[in-house]
């Protein structure tokens, strides 16, 4: 790997042994992927994946300890990933316990060390900081030291910035020592499409399940999608961003998705077209039936397959300002439409709380309130983790969730109709 003075040094310890330990992680983590060259990063803030303080993770606060120590902190500040637990949401006096004093008895001296080390305020826990609110928005072209995978595929696809799926601390490296190594998504020739993704369907597909299929499919590899904007358009409004925002969450879980190409809607796509496809491309054709198969073939994990659900997750990742006046208006609606006061499961829709507070100033925050839904900042996952909760018939409108948790997934239009009193 070709080093510039700069790294030389710093790797010879001019700025301390701790520094030279760090950048040597970091180029070692690059050699893994023949990297030819360590590149600065340039985006304003960072974001770490990092937010739960389970007991297992005893090393990494020891290392933490040592990192704030030594002075060797992150050289901007940052985001990270979203709480793991609030009282707000329902458990049990036995799921409490296990949350309490088994799994995240941590959370509190790791949430002190993220202080130490220049997390950007005490909202910044979410999974969505490049939406508006947070204020953690890279622009085109920037080169980040992120690990959240959603995160990870909508700033380089949405946004255009550019980002390698790194693992949790590996992000925390690359921002104290401020370069990451240049391979993969970083290059021009990493950015280009392996896949050729034609969507045939005779509706607007829902997002999360399209992103899965594609993601099953594609696997890490990057999709050029064609046919997606007869669907939702060829502006990146609100609306259009929630809906990648989902359909990229599914494709980096359901596969390994870094980036996606959406012809005539995202930045590079809209540059550079077909060109962005590879010589020997493979062709993946999506209809009404394939999604249909897709669906179908999901495994349902349930000890009874055939259980009321307890509770109903939506926002993995977290929802935008434009899905909770969205949702709300549909909750509230079918609500009114079958005389029912509130919803019949007990519902969590989950948000950045800086998005929360803002949705919280407008007429739907009590619009919301009357429907019975509660309004939480933690991660869903987080939450599943817990094994008496895993335990539970929980349903969600989330791929990511599904994928990673017991709970069983549903369409939006079917998680509706549950949780106002159908079947």
């Amino acid at each position: 790997m070709i080093l510039t003075k700069d790294q030389e040094e710093i790797l010879q310890g001019k700025n301390g042994d701790t520094m030279a330990k760090v950048m040597e992680t970091m180029i070692r983590y690059g050699e893994l992927f023949n990297a030819d060259k360590m590149v600065p990063i340039t985006s304003e803030y960072h974001h770490f994946v990092t937010s739960f303080g389970l007991k297992a993770m005893t090393p990494i606060y020891d290392l933490l300890d040592f990192l704030i120590e030594e002075n060797a902190l992150p050289k901007k500040k940052f985001s990270v990933d979203p709480r793991p637990i609030d009282p707000a949401v329902p458990a049990n006096f036995l799921q409490k316990f296990v949350f309490k004093n088994f799994m995240y008895t941590k959370q509190n001296k790791y949430e002190e060390q993220l202080k130490e080390l220049g997390i950007l305020d005490d909202n910044a826990y979410t999974c969505t900081a490049y939406m508006d609110e947070v204020g953690n928005t890279p622009k085109k072209g920037d080169v980040l030291s992120w690990s959240e995978s959603s995160a990870v595929v909508y700033a380089n696809s949405v946004l255009g910035a550019r980002c390698n799926r790194n693992s949790g601390i590996i992000d925390i490296m690359g921002a104290i020592v401020g370069y990451v190594p240049n391979f993969d998504l970083l290059t021009d020739e990493g950015r280009k499409a392996d896949w050729v993704i034609e969507i045939k369907t005779k509706q607007k597909p829902e997002a999360q399940l399209l992103g899965s299929a594609i993601g099953m499919k594609v696997l890490e590899n990057v999709p050029y999608v064609i046919g997606l904007d007869q669907w939702i358009g060829d502006t990146l409004n609100d609306d259009t961003k929630a809906y990648l925002k989902d359909f990229g969450a599914a494709t980096a879980s359901n596969g390994a998705v870094g980036l996606y190409h959406i012809e005539n809607l995202t930045p590079e796509a809209k540059e550079q077209g077909k060109d962005l496809i590879k010589p020997n491309a493979k062709h993946y054709i999506i209809d009404d039936a394939e999604l249909a198969r897709v669906y179908a073939n999901y495994p349902i994990i349930w000890k009874d397959k055939d259980a009321k659900p307890k509770l109903c997750f939506i926002g993995c990742p977290h929802l935008s300002i434009a899905q909770l006046i969205e949702w709300t208006d549909k909750v509230s609606q079918r609500l009114a439409e079958k005389n029912l006061n509130e919803v019949s499961i007990p519902t969590v829709f989950t948000a950045a709380p800086d998005v929360i507070e803002e949705f919280n100033r407008s007429e739907y925050a009590k619009k919301l309130e009357d429907t019975g839904i509660i309004l939480s900042y933690l991660c869903p996952l987080m939450y599943m983790n817990n094994p008496l909760c895993g335990k539970e018939a929980i349903i969600t409108s989330s791929n990511k969730l599904r994928t990673y948790t017991s709970a069983r997934y549903y369409t939006d239009e079917e998680i509706l109709l549950q949780i106002t009193g159908g079947k």
